[in-house]
């Protein structure tokens, strides 16, 4: 019953929610060019579905690989700070600074600087899901137990072991509390590269489609950017309870 009512309840709110929107259009007699019926997605998705399919690979691809490129660099420098409390002090003000940058500003010059192509949209999904992991490991590595720490001591472990065996692990669902963030900043991040540099993905449709006021197919990519956001945070959802089965009892 529990499974059934954790799958069940978020399937009810999204049909609901839909038949909201479906009845409010008709109700209101709203035309599909200002704001249509789910009925005119489906439509638009079935003119064209080889077209949003081939845009929503160029998408999580982008996607993915910022994020893949965040992940790493981000765990590394957050190790790396945690470690050495001296560059802890001086580097972070520096990222808080560089984060507080608007990513839509820098969109525009990352075409200048590395051209139309997928480069810009890559680096731009880099820097707007890299804090937030880098917070979140940091956050994790220094909030070992005085009590784990003792222990790990009184068995005469090395300090790689303990950082092995004990802290990182410690780290792990905080870890993943980034990474759950950062992905659904990565997808915003490629919408908003591909809006700035429309050469492919979601964003390009939905400039194109606005172009040429079919807002239905503009409507499409929306509800696949939603689908994929909604898929890939389920992923990295689905590694933590994986790798971190033990963290729902510690917190629950």
């Amino acid at each position: 019953m529990t499974r059934i009512r954790s799958a069940g309840l978020p399937l009810l709110g999204a049909v609901t929610a839909l038949a909201i929107w479906w009845a409010g259009t008709v109700v209101f007699g709203i035309r599909p060019f200002f704001l249509p019926a789910p009925p005119d997605i489906v439509a638009a998705f079935r003119r064209e579905p080889a077209y949003l399919l081939r845009e929503a690979g160029s998408t999580v691809a982008v996607t993915v690989t910022g994020f893949g490129i965040a992940v790493v660099t981000g765990l590394l420098l957050a190790m790396v700070l945690t470690a050495w409390r001296a560059l802890e002090r001086a580097t972070l003000p520096v990222l808080v600074a560089l984060n507080s940058v608007p990513k839509v500003a820098v969109a525009p010059l990352l075409v200048v600087w590395l051209g139309f192509g997928a480069q810009p949209k890559i680096v731009l999904v880099v820097l707007i899901c890299f804090f937030p992991v880098v917070v979140a490991t940091m956050a994790g590595l220094t909030s070992t137990p005085v009590e784990l720490s003792e222990l790990s001591r009184s068995l005469s472990a090395s300090v790689w072991q303990a950082y092995v065996k004990i802290r990182l692990p410690w780290a792990l669902p905080q870890m993943f509390v980034g990474l759950k963030v950062g992905i659904s900043l990565a997808v915003i991040g490629a919408v908003v590269a591909e809006i700035n540099n429309p050469t492919g993905g979601l964003g390009a449709v939905i400039v194109l489609s606005g172009t040429s006021f079919d807002t239905p197919l503009a409507f499409a990519a929306i509800a696949l950017l939603a689908l994929l956001s909604t898929a890939l945070f389920y992923l990295v959802a689905g590694l933590e309870r994986l790798l971190v089965p033990w963290a729902r009892a510690i917190s629950g």
